[in-house]
């Protein structure tokens, strides 16, 4: 089976690091970006099976950068798992719901949980795991 490739985006040079070697610890092929704004263009010249999005960020939120992934026939349908220490999933859900946002990790989480979460959603969007 192939592996499967996660991009990470988060402006917190830390937590990416740490996710980094989570993900790529538990067999999965990652990519990460501390900036929001190169988030479309990177994932449409290298489309992720998942995209796991910081949605408060410095310069674009979140939610700009689903737009434009929403919005670009090539990223379209790419499942993206946000983390926001802001939002939280039942607050929000009409929100999550609006933008396609598959699940959502209230920060602070355990790395490991993520991994849970990953396999949850590749299932649900028919992506062998």
């Amino acid at each position: 089976m192939a592996q499967k490739s996660i991009l990470i985006v988060d402006d917190d040079p830390e937590f990416l690091q740490e996710m980094q070697e989570t993900l790529r610890l538990s067999g999965y092929k990652v990519d990460s970006l501390d900036r929001a704004n190169s988030v479309v263009d990177h994932a449409a010249k290298n489309p992720p099976d998942l995209i796991l999005l910081d949605l408060k960020m410095s310069g674009m939120t979140g939610f700009e950068v689903i737009k434009g992934l929403r919005g670009s026939p090539r990223t379209a349908q790419i499942p993206i798992i946000a983390m926001s220490g802001y939002f939280s999933e039942q607050k929000d859900c009409t929100l999550f719901d609006f933008f396609q946002i598959k699940q959502c990790l209230q920060k602070p989480f355990h790395p490991l949980d993520v991994i849970s979460h990953i396999e949850s959603t590749l299932k649900d969007a028919d992506i062998s795991i």
